[in-house]
């Protein structure tokens, strides 16, 4: 692994009985970069994200973070090495409140209580634009603010990379670029982001690179606009021309 490189992916395979979800799966994730991952329903996404979470083990290959060989490190390890992640709904403490919940992540999840803990908590609630609401109990924030205490409880950990698991999932129009920006608030602080979505328009404009996945093949890797023109995603996951300056399917 070079020094640039973060996470290195090799040869990555997983079946579920006879159905494979990740085939030969190899690719690099520099650190400091936003890497996006489409594919139609079933490609293997998740299952990849799950991967390298370390919530599933691979039947073959070898994931590295940072240098070290994590392949059968457990999910809870893998947090305290500095990989967390987001989950497509998400499932705050509801009668705890926002700034308790960020506390309880970087506290538990990331080690680091007393002062330190209510620091690190403050700024991400500070870089995700929770501050204001951070006396307000979970339960009480609308979808968006949801979605944004996710990204604060897994920043607040002290990771080195995030893994966005369809965080657009549910968000109006209108509300999409607000998170934007807050995803861009991650990668200005420093933090490393693999990024799963299927609202396409909202990935490729923050993705430095991305893949497309296939029945749990790499079908497409590289600049956003050329994979999401590529002929063989066009016909395997849109099934039409994809307009990226308009942010759709036409």
């Amino acid at each position: 692994m070079s020094e640039s490189q973060l996470l290195s992916v090799r040869g990555l395979s997983k079946k579920f009985g006879r159905v494979v979800t990740a085939e030969d799966v190899t690719f690099d994730v520099r650190e400091g970069e936003a890497f996006g991952i489409v594919g139609p329903n079933g490609a293997g996404k998740s299952t990849l994200l799950n991967l390298i979470g370390g919530v599933i083990d691979p039947d073959a290959g070898s994931i590295e973070f940072g240098g070290r060989d994590i392949t059968r490190l457990k999910a809870a390890n893998r947090a305290k090495v500095g990989i967390a992640r987001s989950f497509q709904i998400p499932r705050p403490f509801v009668d705890m409140t926002v700034f308790e919940n960020v506390y309880v992540g970087s506290s538990f999840a990331g080690g680091t209580r007393g002062q330190h803990g209510y620091d690190r908590a403050y700024a991400a609630l500070e870089t995700t634009g929770l501050l204001g609401l951070a006396e307000t109990p979970a339960g009480q924030l609308r979808l968006l603010d949801r979605k944004r205490l996710e990204l604060a409880r897994a920043l607040a950990t002290g990771p080195r990379l995030i893994l966005l698991d369809e965080i657009a999932g549910g968000l109006t129009e209108k509300e999409i670029p607000p998170l934007i920006d807050t995803i861009r608030g991650l990668l200005a602080s420093g933090v490393t982001v693999v990024w799963i979505e299927h609202i396409v328009h909202a990935l490729v404009s923050v993705v430095d690179r991305l893949m497309c996945l296939a029945e749990g093949r790499i079908l497409a890797l590289g600049d956003p606009h050329e994979v999401m023109r590529s002929p063989e995603v066009i016909e395997v996951y849109l099934g039409t021309t994809f307009d990226i300056d308009e942010g759709r399917a036409s």
